[in-house]
């Protein structure tokens, strides 16, 4: 019968743990505690004074600067922090509250494996191993990556860097639209060295793998840092939506495998699906049937990913890929992905292995995922802001509309954005809309404020105001709240 250890915390608490290993990383053993509410990572390496005083900043000021603040209780769903220190036969550990059960696979070949993100980024895995009902939808994976580059915007703005961001350190349950940051005690912390972890293969900086052969402390050797999690995040949500790596195509640089590989992914890094130089575009005849169609960029090119997010792919993979000060921060990406879903609609074939696409703004729209065309009237709605009193100018935002869609506060006002600091309210809808005897409706639930224009009608709550074409709605007449222009997609 496995011996429960007793132990006094840093922070003088009482922590205990099963002394039976429950699992084995690169640098750590884990143990459950006795109810299993939280483990012990003991790392197998004697740690130096620096690691233990970066780590008792990470479970101690940024800890306490980013969950005892305002918005902590929702950032204790994004991440799984390590809260206290603990040292057991020489080894320092680290306490860290498990992980909910969502992130488990409930059935199926991987029953109790951890849903690690890498299943549900590649093709392959996907294809291969992963069982539908555990895939989600494409909208689902917005959602996802919303939460993901929020908590890495976080940990930027605290000054924190993650220094091992990919796939294997964040958990996705993509059914629920869900994921949580783990491995946070390898987090970059300001005026410490870094951990010696340099990153995942597949998400590690071109920069980073360029220079790693460098001694510690020459100036030309690029470490962990806010700049590298940038690119690493970029990786990311181009997995995520695409299901390919976005370096990783056709192009050989050089015949010794390793050292391809640190060209490929370093120095000579080349984005596959680059404007003009088609050297790297993956060649299908090298393609395993389960990489298929999406490891074809002809088939599915990154741009079914929406204007938003097509223009921060190349800035991160043409752009910034070789000149880390050009890459796109975790906000910028943040607000990419939030307009981007604004733009997605139902796809209309029930069998549709993706379920949603992003309209592209023609007038025959089609999923690309499974081909479908998309039939009937589609309402767009550009949004328009006020500089000043009675003028409106078009803030390169639009809304699609889909039968029983909602309208939240953050499309009423420009000030408003779906972040950890809404209220309560703001979460909640103030409209909805409907397909409804051939017309398409907008039904006032808690507008105060909502005007049809063209007949300069007020729509009391409750009331509905018909989606026309060059219909002008007012959402209201408060400081940023903005102008509806609607136009109708004829198919």
């Amino acid at each position: 019968m496995p011996q429960t250890i007793t132990l006094k915390a840093n922070d003088g608490s009482t922590v205990q743990f099963v002394d039976e290993v429950i699992g084995s990383g690169a640098v750590k053993d884990v143990y459950f505690s006795p109810d299993k509410s939280y483990v012990v990572g003991f790392f197998r390496e004697p740690q130096d004074a620096n690691a233990k005083d970066r780590l008792n900043n990470i479970t101690g000021l940024y800890r306490d600067k980013i969950f005892n603040g305002p918005g902590g209780d929702y950032w204790e769903k994004l991440f799984r922090w390590p809260t206290k220190l603990v040292e057991w036969n020489g080894k320092l550990g680290v306490v860290v509250p498990t992980y909910e059960p969502r992130f488990f696979f409930e059935g199926g070949r991987f029953k109790g494996k951890e849903k690690i993100g890498k299943w549900f980024a590649s093709a392959k895995l996907r294809n291969k191993f992963v069982e539908p009902e555990y895939k989600g939808t494409w909208l689902s994976h917005f959602h996802m990556l919303i939460q993901i580059a929020r908590a890495v915007k976080r940990l930027h703005a605290a000054g924190l860097a993650h220094s091992d961001l990919s796939y294997n350190n964040v958990l996705v349950d993509p059914r629920t639209g869900t994921a949580c940051v783990i491995d946070c005690d390898g987090l970059v912390v300001p005026g410490k060295y870094p951990p010696e972890v340099v990153g995942t293969p597949d998400f590690i900086a071109p920069e980073v793998l360029a220079t790693r052969s460098l001694p510690n402390g020459d100036p030309n050797k690029k470490l962990p840092s806010i700049q590298t999690d940038r690119h690493a995040l970029a990786v990311m949500i181009y997995m995520y939506l695409l299901y390919r790596h976005p370096l990783r195509g056709g192009k050989v640089n050089d015949l010794d495998t390793a050292k391809d590989e640190e060209l490929s992914m370093g120095s000579k890094a080349l984005f596959i699906e680059h404007p003009t130089d088609k050297s790297n575009r993956p060649k299908l005849a090298n393609l395993a049937p389960s990489e298929l169609p999406q490891g074809d960029v002809n088939k599915l090119p990154y741009t079914i990913c929406g204007p938003y997010l097509k223009e921060l792919f190349d800035k991160a993979f043409i752009d910034g890929l070789h000149n880390p000060s050009l890459r796109p921060t975790a906000d910028e990406w943040l607000t990419a992905l939030v307009k981007t879903t604004d733009l997605m609609q139902p796809c209309q074939n029930p069998k549709c292995p993706a379920k949603w696409f992003v309209f592209d703004n023609s007038t025959k729209p089609r999923c690309p995922h499974c081909g479908t065309e998309y039939h009937g009237q589609l309402p767009v709605l550009n949004l328009y802001y006020s500089p000043k009193p009675g003028t409106f100018k078009p803030e390169n935002y639009r809304l699609m509309v889909y039968h029983q869609q909602s309208l939240y506060p953050w499309h009423v006002n420009r000030f408003i954005f779906p972040s950890e600091k809404l209220t309560d309210d703001e979460k909640k809808p103030v409209g909805d809309f409907h397909f409804h005897n051939g017309r398409w409706i907008l039904i006032n639930r808690r507008l105060p404020n909502l005007w049809d224009k063209d007949l300069n009608k007020k729509i009391e709550i409750g009331q509905a105001v018909e989606l026309t074409d060059g219909k002008k709605i007012l959402l209201g007449t408060n400081d940023g709240d903005r102008l509806l222009l609607v136009q109708l997609v004829p198919n």
